[in-house]
């Protein structure tokens, strides 16, 4: 966008500069590039050239002091900008008024541009620090609301179990307190519950496609949302008829919309999505379920998508308002010229309806214009032939090049014929007609100017809401693979250790405190801080919660050392499977292997006693973990037979060489 910006503000240059060297000056050829280096490098021997310049200009060559109005505006760019009263004096001693007028305009419009150029480059340059900041702040927020929680429950825990009195109820609560934590960070995107249903349906054999055109986060509705794309994939698995389901979300007006649609269904009814369709009512959107004309099943959930609004922008009113100066001072000559306030009124008319149609340019306007800019010359004569500029810069900004170009060369045309049916002097014709494309790049130049910063700000916005969304998904990652398992592991001793007598209890407490220095370290990993898993380390971690929990855990690690990404992702992928195991079977043996080998590093976690006649919901660690391993090109893998069921993950680690067994 900054080159966009600077070939913009370099034609409008070039367009102002080319009146006075037609006017017959040949160094205010030299006023150009002089201009342009100074808004690219504003230093004071170029600043020192453009006086020399434009100076001699006027007193070597009778130069209309208009010229003065480029050192003026650089003045206004710099420290000396006072000096630039001086600049206006001088001009006003010199020249007569309609030249004093132009001076002003130039001296305003390079300050104007040059200062939108120079705020582009800002916001741009702004962009990433900002996101980093956000995402900063955010985690410190989170570091913040995790301390008072679960830290202070940790060190309840802690306590508790030093003391010999197991604390089940603290235990049970910071369980709930973190996955409720987890819960509220992955409600502001969809994405998490996206990558889970994809994973879900390719396991299940079904194909899925994505489309996704929202922006996030989506507020309140994105947990709503989330809760209806899992339970309507989970329907979608359960049937087990589908081949196809398409995923797409929708981003209308103020609200957002989610359409889940698969090829499995011959009848339609949302009673398959239980209390969903109330819930999305009492939002304020719509929950339908029916079959679509190719027989397909869609369910299509709007909710209205609450976000902050953005704070205005200060570049549109300053364009705004530097627009509406360049018009006043070219009505101002038109009416010098005139002799006459007559054509004041029709003039207010065009300058309000430009300023009106700002940010849209409408047919209808444009003819009205259009009828305005030409039909009185007959009347006001060469008053009026400046005013087509102001019907010159509408068009430019209405229609593609293609259009807009040959529509400008139609309006210099007119302009040029009537000079000539005027019987203008050829130079003044000639100047009449340079100025109306001069006049439509200034406005040109303006609007467009700040619309690109209004772009690059929405776009830095957008940025900045992305890494607050990101840096909310790894919390809720980690407070779900992480610290999730750690806490249900010490609930499991606690409730244990309540059933033992005191000697065996104290066994379980002090495997109960270890386990709390580790939340301790693992609370320090959500929360922002540097913090890498053993995998070593979890597999023994993992033998003794199923131990524990009376699951014959067996080991056979066979991998070698590893990248500390690696095995950071692989560590949370077994706290995962193992916290499966315990919820989501009722097992009695589980084996924990790795293996490298092929350029890959594999683990794999098998268990019985798979509940089949239970459809397993939708798992937000199964999503977490897809994430994961796919950030380092790695895959997740789960099959279920004869009763056994079997999660492995690889992924890629060239030149590894197999470890004895452990």
């Amino acid at each position: 966008m900054q080159k966009r910006a600077m070939v913009i503000v370099t034609v409008v240059f070039a367009g102002l500069t080319s009146v006075y060297v037609v006017a017959g000056s040949p160094l205010a050829l030299l006023a150009f590039p002089l201009q342009v280096a100074f808004v690219r490098r504003r230093t004071w021997w170029v600043l020192a050239a453009q006086t020399v310049v434009t100076c001699g200009s006027v007193l070597l060559y009778g130069t209309s002091v208009g010229i003065l109005g480029f050192v003026g505006g650089s003045l206004l760019l710099t420290r000396l900008w006072p000096l630039a009263l001086g600049v206006v004096g001088v001009a006003a001693l010199i020249g007569p008024a309609d030249p004093l007028i132009s001076m002003v305009l130039i001296c305003l419009l390079v300050r104007g541009l040059t200062t939108m150029v120079d705020r582009i480059d800002e916001v741009n340059a702004a962009r990433l620090s900002l996101a980093l900041t956000a995402a900063a702040e955010e985690r410190l927020r989170i570091a913040a609301e995790l301390s008072r929680g679960l830290g202070e429950a940790l060190a309840a825990i802690a306590r508790s179990a030093a003391a010999g009195a197991p604390d089940v109820e603290t235990a049970r609560r910071a369980l709930a307190d973190a996955r409720a934590a987890a819960a509220g960070y992955r409600a502001m995107s969809l994405a998490p519950e996206v990558t889970t249903a994809k994973a879900m349906l390719a396991a299940a054999g079904i194909v899925p496609e994505v489309r996704m055109s929202h922006a996030e986060p989506l507020g309140p509705a994105g947990a709503l949302l989330a809760a209806v794309l899992r339970e309507a994939v989970t329907d979608v698995v359960r049937r087990r008829s589908a081949t196809t389901c398409l995923i797409e979300t929708v981003a209308v007006a103020d609200s957002v919309r989610l359409r889940v649609c698969d090829d499995g269904a011959r009848t339609a009814g949302d009673d398959r999505l239980g209390e969903l369709p109330a819930q999305v009512e009492a939002a304020g959107g719509t929950l339908t379920v029916g079959l679509a004309p190719d027989s397909k099943l869609v369910v299509e959930a709007t909710l209205p998508a609450t976000r902050a609004p953005a704070p205005p922008a200060a570049d549109a009113p300053v364009a705004t308002a530097l627009l509406a100066t360049v018009m006043v001072g070219f009505s101002a000559k038109a009416l010098l010229l005139a002799g006459s306030f007559w054509p004041a009124p029709l003039l207010l008319v065009i300058i309000v309806m430009q300023l009106r149609s700002i940010e849209g340019r409408h047919r209808t306007a444009l003819a009205i214009m259009a009828v305005l800019t030409f039909a009185p010359i007959p009347l006001f004569g060469q008053a009026w032939l400046g005013v087509a500029g102001f019907l010159a810069g509408p068009v430019l900004l209405a229609f593609r090049w293609a259009v807009a170009l040959p529509l400008t060369a139609v309006i210099v045309a007119v302009v040029t014929a009537a000079g000539v049916l005027l019987r203008l002097p050829v130079p003044l014709t000639v100047n009449y007609a340079i100025s109306t494309v001069v006049t439509g790049l200034v406005m040109y130049g303006l609007l467009t100017l700040a619309r690109l910063t209004r772009e690059l700000r929405e776009s830095r916005d957008g940025l900045a809401r992305a890494a607050v969304v990101e840096e909310r998904l790894r919390a809720a990652r980690d407070l779900h693979d992480l610290l999730g398992h750690t806490l249900a592991a010490i609930l499991l001793k606690c409730e244990l250790a309540h059933r033992l007598d005191p000697e065996r209890a104290r066994k379980e407490l002090a495997d109960v405190a270890a386990m709390t220095e580790r939340a301790t370290a693992d609370l320090a990993t959500v929360s922002g801080e540097d913090g890498r898993l053993s995998l070593a380390a979890e597999a023994e971690s993992a033998r003794s919660v199923l131990a524990a929990a009376g699951v014959a855990a067996t080991l056979d690690l066979r991998h070698p050392g590893l990248d500390p990404e690696v095995e950071h992702v692989l560590g949370a992928v077994l706290r995962e499977a193992v916290t499966n195991v315990l919820r989501h079977s009722a097992a009695s043996r589980c084996s924990i292997t790795t293996a490298a080998g092929d350029g890959v590093v594999r683990l794999s976690v098998r268990n019985d006693g798979t509940r089949a006649s239970e459809g397993r919901r939708g798992s937000a660690g199964i999503g977490n973990l897809t994430t994961r391993l796919s950030e380092l090109d790695g895959r997740l893998a789960v099959s279920g037979e004869g009763g056994w069921f079997e999660l492995t993950a690889t992924i890629p680690a060239p030149a590894l060489t197999p470890a004895p067994a452990r």
